[in-house]
């Protein structure tokens, strides 16, 4: 089910929004301040945030900035607000945002306009997860698991895990992998085995199928089966 965050202040236009979007299937939380939307942001995860611009505590502006820069949330978000000049749309653009409806609105285009953004965004999302057999790599949240089992991995083991997957099958050469991680300064030792050795034993030691393979001389690839 889509989960829809609502931030608004005005009690009528909150308790509007939140009747129309759960009559049409959405699952819909609602904030009337800044701060209680800032901590159901970094406690839930939402398909969209409809924002209003004007609140007490921390304005919708603030919100989407801390969303964007600070918290690397990529999230879509609405604004609404009462101010129609293309000097204010620009200003929520540049904060952040995906959309701009301007008060007063009519019900049925806002949902034009949610229909639209989730939309795009699912397409997006569809892009941003690489899969080899059942290990799963979301680049949007820099997440790892197989069979279901979260993998933590270090920086330069994610810098490798993406390269093997979106190469996959094919080989990626040890040059290329050692040219990720270090440049043109390069160290003195070989010490990609020893980063490739750690992820190895993160994605493959716990489990009996390996997807991690060695090609002698060459470089590495990951496969999604052993045929």
């Amino acid at each position: 089910m889509t989960h829809i965050l609502v931030v608004e202040d005005n009690p009528d236009i909150l308790s509007n929004l939140h009747d129309y979007l759960s009559l049409k299937g959405y699952i819909i939380d609602c904030a009337d301040n800044g701060l209680t939307a800032l901590h159901l942001i970094s406690s839930q995860s939402y398909d969209l945030i409809i924002l209003d611009i004007m609140l007490p505590g921390v304005d919708g502006l603030s919100i989407c900035h801390s969303l964007r820069n600070d918290a690397h949330l990529n999230t879509p978000v609405i604004m609404l607000t009462a101010r129609d000049q293309l000097e204010d749309k620009l200003l929520g653009f540049q904060n952040g945002a995906d959309d701009y409806l301007v008060k007063p609105f009519d019900l049925s285009e806002l949902l034009v306009r949610v229909e639209a953004i989730l939309r795009r965004s699912q397409a997006k999302d569809l892009h941003s997860e690489l899969q080899v057999g059942d290990l799963k790599f979301n680049l949007n949240t820099m997440s790892v698991s197989r069979a279901g089992d979260t993998i933590q991995l270090k920086p330069a083991a994610l810098k490798i895990l993406q390269k093997l997957m979106q190469a996959s099958p094919n080989v990626v050469k040890k040059e290329t992998l050692e040219e990720l991680l270090w440049g043109d300064d390069l160290p003195d030792k070989d010490n990609l085995k020893a980063h490739i050795y750690l992820l190895r034993n993160k994605i493959d030691k716990p489990y009996q199928q390996k997807r991690l393979i060695t090609v002698h001389g060459f470089g590495y690839k990951l496969i999604a089966n052993n045929d």
